[in-house]
């Protein structure tokens, strides 16, 4: 089991984001949270399988169909073993 942070730039408020992460993330099996940033960014913590969650970086990176990607910044962390996939708020 790994776990990473992620908070990731572009167009990712309002195109629904978090939404499709929730969904993306339950189809992998991956557990977390994503939420807005107050900046724009979208914040994201996932727990997975290191392919798992290679799988759902990837993803992130083009993010769903009206989003935009620019950057994404992750940091490898240490798993809290959250049970499922949510927005927080």
């Amino acid at each position: 089991m790994a776990a990473f942070y992620a908070r990731v730039r572009g167009l990712v408020q309002g195109v629904g984001f978090r939404y499709s992460t929730v969904r993306e993330a339950q189809r992998l099996r991956i557990k977390g949270w994503v939420k807005n940033a107050s900046n724009g960014d979208v914040e994201i913590w996932a727990e997975g399988s290191a392919e798992k969650l290679a799988a759902f970086l990837a993803w992130l990176g083009r993010g769903p169909q009206f989003s935009r990607v620019d950057h994404i910044d992750k940091e490898e962390k240490t798993p809290k073993n959250f049970k499922d996939f949510t927005v927080e708020y």
